[in-house]
This record gives structure tokens, C-alpha cells and sequence, in this order.
């Protein structure tokens, strides 16, 4: 897989527009024009751990899991930075090791794996620049 590679801006007030590939992302922390930062971290999480789940699955010899959900629930602080994510997956399929299932998808999840202490950005800043 390549490098990520993305521009947000932000033109005025708190809303940003994020240009990924041929796809655009409208976030808002004040919920107005798009979901805040942290809800879009939690979908960012729960999207990448439900395929993380099923190609683990299907490793393990799981033919098909059928269709399954993430009710997602984010506990924030008095400054709004999380504090706990908590998932709830409901799977079609009836599955005899589902931590099996969870312990791979914690294995393959790219989202699991950055959500660690001390992955934070390395910061350059260029003023003047417009």
C-alpha cells in the first residue's frame, strides 16, 4: 500500500475540507457543516476493524461471516479528548470463537495498530505561505 498523502484547510472559522485522493472529507467540530474530529476517528476505527474482522475470518476458515455491525460508543473527558471506545459487533453468522475473531481483528486493523501512545505528527511550520 502507498503513503497517505492528503491537504486539509481551513478557510475560515472551524470547518476543514480534506482532499484524499478524488474523495473530499467536510469535518466540523461544531457539528454544523460535518462530524467532529473524534466521531470521525471512532467511524475511522469501526471502518477498518469490520474487513480487519472478516479477512481474519476467513483466515481462521470462517467461509462467510454474512453481515455484521459496529455499534460504536466514545466516552470524552471534560475537554473533550477521548477517553474510551467501546464496540459492539453483531455478526449473521453464528461464530463458535467470536474473541478469536476480535483478536484478529485487532491483529489486522491499521487503525488498532496507530491508536498507541507517542504515534502523534512530527510538525513544520511555514507562515507567510499564501
Amino acid at each position: 500500500m502507498d503513503d497517505i498523502a492528503l491537504t486539509t484547510t481551513s478557510e475560515d472559522g472551524y470547518e476543514t475540507q480534506s482532499d484524499v485522493g478524488d474523495f473530499t472529507l467536510e469535518i466540523d467540530p461544531m457539528e454544523q457543516t460535518g462530524p467532529n474530529p473524534n466521531a470521525v476517528l471512532v467511524a475511522d476505527y469501526a471502518s477498518c476493524f469490520l474487513p480487519a474482522v472478516r479477512l481474519g475470518a476467513r483466515k481462521a476458515g470462517y467461509d462467510d461471516l454474512g453481515r455484521m455491525t459496529i455499534d460504536a460508543e466514545a466516552t470524552l473527558d471534560d475537554e473533550d479528548h477521548l477517553e474510551a471506545i467501546e464496540f459492539v459487533l453483531s455478526i449473521e453468522a453464528d461464530v463458535e470463537e467470536p474473541d478469536e475473531l476480535i483478536a484478529r481483528g485487532e491483529e489486522l486493523c491499521h487503525v488498532h495498530a496507530a491508536l498507541r501512545e507517542g504515534l502523534h505528527a512530527d510538525i513544520t511550520v511555514e507562515t507567510d505561505a499564501f
